[in-house]
């Protein structure tokens, strides 16, 4: 039972969250590390994420019932039942809150609860109705390194603003890649994600575009003043060589295996962001 419950709460979504939010709380401390408050962090947003997560599959239990991947979720097997799911749901919410908004800031806090919100309520509508659900999407994913970030400032300023339109960018290549390598389930639950509306062509072209963006986002940290050279270096390496994975899938027999090593090195790349910015004040 207990194993049920955990898998709800998506635990790999909520270490990855997690992981971005660190970064986001490193990159401003610049080594001055308030030991106390990235503990509270790492629980209190891993909470409300969590609580999210449940939401999400509460939401999604129809469409779960549909896809291979997800039809064994607790809540699309019945394994748990919904009404102990959402209250699961409410005291991980009720947790995650009071943790950040006791040992962090205001900032960081409501910034957490907008995440809540755009993930639960606006993602979980336009999931089902838009092809724009990506992007809006990407929108609560972006949030964590801001919460870490305004977590240790108690501000919103140019270095988060980055960090949040890195994280927008960084998932809609990944997501999209996903939805190709996950295309026959979307189709069977009838989600009009990009690469089932639009079809593959368009959605590569996207991919491509996101990928770009991103790549001119990077040196805006180093710019203005918050990463050194070795970040910049680093990133824009693999920003190349993303782009040039991307651009191969034009070219490719099977676009499923392509989506699926873009998948791969998309998560490379936000690791290797997550550590290069959490040991930022230690690397030129």
């Amino acid at each position: 039972m207990l194993k049920e419950y955990t898998s709800l709460t998506k635990p790999g979504i909520v270490r990855g969250n997690a992981m971005t939010a660190i970064a986001g709380f490193l990159l401003a401390a610049q080594g001055n590390v308030e030991w106390k408050s990235l503990v509270a962090v790492i629980i209190g947003l891993g909470c409300i994420i969590a609580s999210a997560c449940v939401c999400n599959n509460y939401i999604d239990k129809d469409i779960d019932q549909k896809m291979s991947r997800t039809s064994k979720r607790a809540l699309a097997t019945g394994g748990v039942p919904v009404f102990n799911a959402l209250i699961f749901a409410f005291f991980l919410l009720i947790i995650g809150t009071v943790m950040l908004g006791y040992f962090t800031t205001t900032l960081a806090t409501i910034f957490a609860l907008f995440g809540f919100f755009m993930y639960v309520i606006v993602y979980g509508y336009f999931k089902r109705v838009t092809v724009f659900s990506t992007e809006i999407g990407s929108i609560s994913g972006a949030v964590p390194p801001v919460v870490g970030y305004c977590a240790f400032t108690g501000r919103f300023d140019i270095a988060s603003l980055c960090l949040f339109l890195l994280l927008v960018f960084w998932q809609m290549p990944h997501f999209y890649a996903v939805g190709i390598f996950r295309l026959k389930d979307y189709k069977k639950a009838r989600i009009p994600i990009l690469p089932v509306s639009r079809g593959l062509e368009v959605t590569k072209k996207r991919i491509l575009i996101y990928i770009i963006v991103f790549t001119l986002i990077v040196p805006l940290l180093t710019i203005f003043g918050y990463t050194g050279i070795t970040y910049l270096i680093v990133m824009l390496s693999l920003s190349v060589v993303w782009f040039y994975r991307s651009a191969k899938g034009y070219n490719v027999v099977d676009t499923r295996i392509w989506a699926g090593k873009m998948f791969g090195f998309s998560l490379i790349v936000l690791t290797c962001l997550c550590v290069i910015l959490s040991i930022n004040s230690w690397i030129p």
